[in-house]
């Protein structure tokens, strides 16, 4: 299993870490090649996605959101969303609360 801070594949062309959550929010960062897809999915967290580098669209529901260096989305919790990667991609994401399914990945929790 992955440790706490460890780059770990989440997909064709995607990689992340997942960082030590706080009592009610956690944070991972993601890695996407040119060209890589983030599925469509929802949950009910509420999730921030800041990007630092490269280009992304960011599917919500119906609608279609180009985000670049220094920009961030709102996910509301319940939403369908999915992203395409444009360029080699870094970003950050946020949730509340915490994403157990996420942290059940991880060896330390």
């Amino acid at each position: 299993m992955t440790q706490f801070g460890e780059w770990h594949s989440a997909g064709e062309g995607i990689t992340r870490k997942i960082f030590n959550p706080a009592d009610s929010m956690m944070s991972m960062m993601i890695s996407f090649k040119a060209g890589s897809l983030g599925t469509a999915h929802s949950h009910p967290h509420e999730q921030i996605t800041f990007v630092f580098s490269g280009r992304l669209t960011l599917s919500l529901d119906e609608a279609v959101h180009e985000i670049g260096p220094g920009e961030q989305i709102v996910v509301p919790g319940n939403v369908v969303h999915s992203v395409v990667a444009l360029e080699d991609s870094i970003v950050l994401e946020v949730f509340t609360p915490l994403r157990e399914d996420l942290l059940k990945t991880i060896a330390d929790y």
